[in-house]
C-alpha cells in the first residue's frame, strides 16, 4: 500500500509541475538545480552500486556475455545515457524544423516518440517503488524522494519542448505510466537479470537528463544548489 501511495505521489508530480510557475525563470531555478544534484547523488551512492551487483545476476542466469558481454553491464547504463542523449536532440531539431517550428514546440511524431519513452522510464521507476527498491521503508521514502525531485527535472524539460500538447496529453500519460509501473511491481516479480539491466539503463537515463537540464549555458544553472542538493543526499545515503 505504501508503494501504490508513493506512486500516486510521484504521479502528482507531473500533474501539478507545470503550475509552478517559481520554477520557470533564468538564470534557472536554485529549487531545479538543487533537485538535479539530488537525483544525480541517488545514481551514483545508491543505483550504480545495485549495477554493480546487477553484474552477479546477470552471471548466475548465465546472460552476462549473451546479453552484453562479459562484466559490462555499465553499457547499458552508457546505452540509456545515449538513447536519452537522441531523443533530446531530436526534440530540439523538431522545434527547429517544421510546421511547429514557429511555435517552438516538437511535431507530433516527436512528441509521441518521448511520451513512449519517459512512460517506460516511469513504469521502470513505478515497478521499483511497487517492488521495495532500498528494501526498507526508510529506503523506499529516500528513493521516492530522490525520483519525484528528478520528475520536477523531467517535466520541466518536456514542458519547454512540447508546450500545450504535453499538458493536455503528456504529462497524464506520464503519471499513469509510474501507477501502472507500481501495480506491476506490487503484484509480481521480474526476473533479478532483467531487473538489473534495467536499472543500468535507468541510471544512464537519470544522469543524461539531469546534465541536460544543468550545463546549456542559457539556462544560466546555478552550481551551488547543485553541489548541495548532490553532497547533502549523499551524506544522507551514507548515513542511514
Amino acid at each position: 500500500m505504501l508503494a501504490i501511495l508513493l506512486a500516486a505521489g510521484l504521479a502528482l508530480v507531473h500533474i501539478v509541475a507545470g503550475a509552478l510557475r517559481f520554477l520557470d525563470v533564468v538564470p534557472r531555478s536554485r529549487w531545479l538545480s538543487l533537485a538535479g544534484g539530488i537525483s544525480v547523488a541517488y545514481v551514483f551512492t545508491h543505483l550504480l552500486p545495485q549495477v554493480a551487483g546487477g553484474q552477479e545476476a546477470l552471471h548466475e542466469a548465465g546472460l552476462s556475455e549473451v546479453v552484453v558481454g562479459e562484466g559490462h553491464v555499465w553499457l547499458l547504463a552508457l546505452l540509456g545515457l545515449v538513447v536519452f542523449y537522441g531523443l533530446e536532440r531530436a526534440a530540439a531539431a523538431s522545434r527547429d524544423e517544421g510546421d511547429e517550428a514557429a511555435a517552438d514546440r516538437t511535431e507530433p511524431g516527436v512528441f509521441w516518440l518521448h511520451m513512449v519513452s519517459y512512460g517506460l522510464y516511469n513504469v521502470l521507476v513505478g515497478y521499483l517503488l511497487g517492488e521495495g527498491e532500498g528494501g526498507t521503508e526508510t529506503g523506499l521514502v529516500l528513493f521516492w524522494i530522490a525520483m519525484a525531485l528528478h520528475f520536477f527535472v523531467n517535466d520541466y524539460g518536456l514542458r519547454q519542448h512540447h508546450k500545450g500538447r504535453y499538458d493536455r496529453t503528456g504529462r497524464w500519460v506520464l503519471a499513469g505510466a509510474v501507477v501502472a509501473g507500481a501495480g506491476v511491481g506490487s503484484v509480481g516479480r521480474v526476473h533479478p537479470a532483467l531487473i538489473a539491466g534495467l536499472v543500468a539503463f535507468l541510471a544512464g537515463g537519470i544522469v543524461l537528463n539531469v546534465l541536460k537540464e544543468e550545463l546549456p549555458e542559457e539556462r544560466a544553472s546555478r552550481f551551488w544548489p547543485f553541489a548541495l542538493g548532490a553532497v547533502g543526499y549523499a551524506a544522507l545515503l551514507a548515513a542511514v
